[in-house]
């Protein structure tokens, strides 16, 4: 298995090649989308890309969590979590890419 990460220049590429942005209009699309995307997550809104996902913040109470080290009880406080959820269609296709 590969060990690539795909980075924002990597995407920027690919919008180059494929569709025929310059690199710089490439470049600022890409960052145009996440800027959208963090915007709309920081605010509470959920991002749903067709066929890909669906990212969303969820709310996790106070709890009493445990230092696993010692066994001392520990306060958690309320936070707010990024989550993501990925469509049947990519789950489909990454269980077909483990296959070989």
């Amino acid at each position: 298995m590969q060990n690539k990460t795909l980075t924002r220049l990597d995407l920027s590429e690919a919008i180059f090649r494929e569709v025929g942005l310059s690199r710089n209009d490439s470049s600022q699309l890409v960052e145009s989308v996440l800027t959208h995307m963090s915007d709309a997550l920081a605010t509470g809104e959920q991002v749903k890309i067709s066929s890909f996902g669906t990212f969303s913040v969820r709310e996790k109470s106070a709890r009493v969590g445990r230092n696993p080290k010692t066994g001392e009880e520990v306060p958690i406080k309320p936070r707010r979590v990024l989550t993501f959820r990925p469509s049947h269609l990519m789950k489909e296709r990454v269980a077909a890419g483990n296959k070989g």
